[in-house]
């Protein structure tokens, strides 16, 4: 089997390649490879009511399968170059939120939604000026809301416009090996299958970072450590954020602690939300969503609060690292574990009992424990001064009866050399989105698709 170009991974960044790829050259043969389900066939038991505990499924159909991590998200859609990852280092502002646009509008013909929050009105800079008097920084951006269920849609929408366009998709197909052939690359594929291509995109997604990693050390190339976040879910009632999530939906700030410099950001705020657990090669970590329809809205928001940490020499296993803190909530909960603040600045257990007595009602069946025995202190410290800064801006974040569920990890591959074209020091070998460690979010992730599928249409 021979194709002009090969997508590992159906991912964001993987899906904007594949569109933009056909959309630029309609004429060339296009494979995309993903380990996952296809988009109908992607189902969580848990998110479909079958079972209250996650039971590993293989692959987790929350973390693979066309659509990537985001197919399950809430759709938070950000315009800005200030976070979402890092492609700035190799395009310029403008070029960047141009793709960020492009892409939007592409979100948009199979669906989206044209309302967007913003930052730049009276009412959030109220909110920035409140921050900064507690040394809280409001990050600058507009935001879209697509709604879990609508994020589903429109990603059905653009699956079944790729499959009718010609693309080949190959679900439940694991890439075990890339290797360099005369004429471009050779993959090698489970059950001793191999394909060739003239181009090849790694896509491989969050969930993909450390296989990504394992192939970049077989081709020889050149890698530098990359950070890993680590952190909890917060759940508390959603009046206590309404006044800021009404304005902004997603409230992106940035808190440097004072006991030890470290600098911690809230992530992915659900507003009305649910907690959900996901399956991180056999790990259970904690995530959230939220949906559109105010039908299926909890009474809670969540949000992440997380600690990058980037290590250097000689330290060079920060994915390993994340995986074993993980591995101990594992170990501690047999899944997700879940504590009130109030029992954590205590230093006592959050037990059945306890919980009990919570007027803050948990949307995901985690198991009570104490947090305090699978994170670092040093995490700790932070978490629980940042939860106490959040609290002289959304008074109660630090009520007795907030939930903090973990571990939440959010991975990512180790850097390697890339052009502005993001083409790897291999000729014709390019990395794009989350899995290749230069992207975070769904709106730098499709906009690194493109970037690359534009530089590939040139060429041919």
């Amino acid at each position: 089997m021979t194709y002009d170009v090969a997508i590992i991974g159906a991912g964001t960044a993987g899906v904007y390649a594949a569109y933009e790829l056909r959309r630029e050259q309609p004429h060339l043969k296009i494979i995309v490879l993903e380990m996952g389900q296809d988009i109908y066939h992607r189902a969580c038991p848990i998110v479909a009511g079958k079972v209250r505990e996650c039971i590993s499924c293989k692959p987790c159909s929350i973390m693979s399968g066309f659509g990537g991590a985001g197919a399950f998200s809430d759709g938070k859609y950000n315009f800005t170059t200030a976070f979402g990852g890092w492609l700035g280092d190799y395009l310029d502002g403008k070029e960047l939120l141009d793709l960020i646009d492009y892409v939007d509008s592409v979100n948009v013909r199979f669906g989206a939604t044209t309302e967007v929050f913003s930052t730049d009105s009276p009412a959030a800079r109220a909110i920035e000026k409140k921050a900064l008097e507690n040394d809280l920084h409001l990050l600058q951006a507009r935001c879209k809301h697509l709604g879990t269920e609508r994020n589903l849609k429109i990603l059905t929408n653009i699956y079944e416009h790729l499959a009718q366009s010609g693309i080949e998709f190959r679900f439940k197909t694991r890439v075990e090996t890339i290797q360099v052939a005369q004429d471009g690359y050779r993959l090698l594929l489970g059950g001793g299958e191999t394909l060739d291509c003239q181009y090849c995109i790694s896509a491989p997604g969050r969930c993909g970072a450390e296989w990504f990693a394992d192939r970049c050390r077989e081709l020889g190339l050149e890698m530098t450590n990359n950070q890993v976040d680590l952190g909890v879910r917060v759940e508390l009632p959603a009046k206590i954020f309404e006044h800021i999530t009404d304005v902004v939906y997603e409230s992106k700030l940035l808190y440097r602690t004072k006991q030890y410099g470290d600098t911690v950001r809230t992530f992915c705020m659900n507003p009305y939300g649910h907690v959900v657990s996901e399956n991180v090669d056999g790990l259970i970590t904690v995530n959230g969503h939220s949906y559109a329809d105010p039908a299926l809205r909890s009474e809670n928001t969540n949000f992440a609060l997380l600690v990058s940490n980037r290590f250097t020499e000689p330290f060079n296993q920060p994915y390993a690292y994340g995986k074993h803190i993980a591995s101990l909530s594992n170990m501690l909960g047999g899944g997700v574990l879940v504590q009130r603040f109030g029992d954590l600045v205590k230093g006592v257990r959050t037990n059945e009992h306890r919980m009990g007595h919570s007027f803050t009602r948990p949307t995901l069946n985690a198991t009570p424990g104490d947090l305090s025995l699978a994170l670092p202190k040093r995490h700790m410290d932070n978490i629980i001064e940042m939860i106490y800064a959040l609290d002289k801006i959304a008074p109660g974040t630090a009520n007795y009866d907030t939930l903090l569920y973990g571990v939440e990890v959010k991975f990512y591959s180790a850097r390697i050399h890339l052009t502005q074209e993001l083409e790897t020091q291999l000729p014709n070998l390019f990395a794009i989105g989350d899995g290749a460690g230069i992207t975070r979010g769904l709106a730098q992730a499709g906009a690194s698709g493109v970037q690359a599928a534009r530089a590939i249409a040139k060429r041919l």
